[in-house]
């Protein structure tokens, strides 16, 4: 087979997967992730059943399709929100990666509830969505680092770290925050928790009926965690 014949084949094949995907996605805003259907999907592209498992032989494959997808989604809304940012203002690019986390997730809450919410019955994420998974945290890492290196990092020392964290501090500074002191790396992981704790209590529903001004309480809660883990 051609070159040629085989880079079409695999064109053709690539738009088919962004079309099955896209379906999928929708799908998921009416059933849920566990009610999500290849069956559902390829009725409405009007593909037989049988031909939609030559792109996701199961439903789990479709899923982690849609996960890594979507894990990647929100890597990419922190990079760029990160690029754009003057390299010394470590504080500027905490705040806007913390934008971009929260206005990816408004912007589709079924797929952040995909990737954050209740887990799949059954689902067993595959290696597959490890890297996907750590994008926007290796930023936030990255980010600390270059703080600390810079010498914008003054950690408070109202609360000691505990002894016991040691080991943990060791594999998280091996995997995204390179060179950091434990204390720093506990209270960037306290912040960026946080993050995702907030963002996850505002599209669940934890709000309701209670805050109302929701941009400006999460702006607030974003510069204290900057003030937390000591950036200047």
């Amino acid at each position: 087979m051609s070159t040629a014949s085989r880079t079409a084949r695999e064109r053709v094949r690539a738009e088919l997967i962004k079309e099955i995907t896209d379906i999928a996605r929708r799908h998921l805003s009416t059933e849920g992730a566990a009610g999500l259907s290849l069956r559902a999907v390829a009725r409405e592209m009007g593909m037989v059943s049988s031909a939609i498992y030559r792109y996701f032989p199961t439903k789990d494959d479709l899923l982690t399709a849609l996960i890594v997808d979507a894990y990647n989604a929100v890597g990419e809304a922190v990079e760029e929100a990160d690029a754009g940012c003057a390299r010394d203002d470590f504080t500027g690019r905490w705040l806007e990666m913390c934008r971009a986390v929260r206005a990816w997730a408004l912007a589709h809450p079924h797929e952040y509830a995909l990737i954050h919410g209740t887990p799949v019955p059954g689902y067993q994420a595959p290696a597959d969505t490890v890297d996907p998974a750590s994008r926007d945290g290796v930023m936030f890492g990255r980010l600390i680092a270059d703080a600390h290196v810079a010498g914008a990092i003054t950690v408070p020392q109202d609360t000691p770290t505990p002894e016991e964290f040691q080991g943990d501090a060791a594999v998280l500074r091996q995997a995204i925050f390179a060179g950091v002191p434990d204390e720093v790396i506990l209270r960037g992981l306290h912040a960026w928790t946080w993050v995702y704790g907030a963002v996850s209590f505002e599209l669940f529903g934890m709000y309701n009926n209670m805050i109302t001004k929701r941009a400006a309480t999460f702006e607030h809660g974003v510069l204290s965690m900057a003030h937390y883990v000591g950036l200047s």
